[in-house]
């Protein structure tokens, strides 16, 4: 990386809450600010320095052919590119239009369908092009991020964990919700990052953060069928943030 290393935030099809999570570090983001040159981030500012840059964090979908084009315009000028948030790593809860017609959905919503140009499906920026690592959830969490960014400006990988919740629950000394409650939880097949936040309530995990490296959901499905949850229950607990990446992952057992 240069002497003052650039970072550039980007936004696709998504509700913009992994890049409020940055806006949200608040102080860490001063003194984040004092280290790089913020060249592009059109959250927290309208100037736009062109690259090429040391670090991209890419938040969306891709859905439209500009998008297409522009998200490899962004990875040629980027060393290192880092997908942010369930819409950037697995297309996102607008990827259900990938089991369903695109051009119905249209008709429906627009009265002028035909001003409507976008890609029949949703995806991942990792579609399209290379990408260096990936945050996950639906927001990102912000203490992943911080180390994320930390580790790249020194020249160190991140730690991204490979776990699931389950395990981060018990770091936690968080009571299985499952055993002691009896309450539908994704955490077995979820991938960590949140700190088990929504257990730590007193409520399931419903997997924001995607599938873990090795889930079993095949193991999992009959405990939520157990727990109360119904088959139609269970295929709309896996059709949320993660759709695409969840039911590939299904398809696979």
């Amino acid at each position: 990386m240069s002497s003052t290393p650039t970072l550039a935030v980007w936004k696709f099809a998504s509700c913009d809450g992994c890049q409020l999570t940055l806006l949200d570090c608040e102080d860490e983001l001063l003194t984040l600010a004092g280290q790089v040159r913020i060249a592009t981030f059109l959250e927290a500012s309208s100037d736009v320095v062109a690259g090429p840059y040391d670090v991209s964090l890419v938040e969306g979908s891709i859905t439209t052919a500009a998008d297409e084009r522009r998200i490899k315009a962004i990875r040629e000028q980027s060393t290192i590119l880092v997908a942010i948030g369930a819409c950037a790593t697995a297309g996102g809860i607008q990827a259900l239009r990938n089991f369903a017609d695109v051009d119905e959905f249209a008709s429906v919503v627009y009265a002028k369908p035909e001003y409507i140009d976008t890609l029949a499906t949703s995806t991942p920026a990792s579609t399209h092009v290379t990408v260096d690592y990936q945050l996950q959830g639906c927001p990102i969490d912000r203490g992943q991020l911080l180390d994320t960014l930390a580790a790249l400006l020194v020249g160190r990988k991140p730690r991204l964990p490979a776990k699931t919740v389950c395990t981060e629950c018990k770091m936690r000394g968080v009571t299985c919700v499952v055993v002691a409650e009896g309450i539908p939880c994704l955490g077995p097949v979820t991938h960590a990052g949140c700190g088990a936040l929504c257990p730590s309530h007193h409520r399931g995990c419903y997997g924001c953060f995607g599938p873990a490296a090795t889930p079993n959901t095949g193991a999992l499905i009959p405990v939520l069928n157990r727990d109360g949850m119904s088959d139609a229950g269970v295929d709309r607990v896996f059709s949320t943030f993660n759709v695409t990446a969840f039911t590939a992952e299904r398809n696979d057992r």
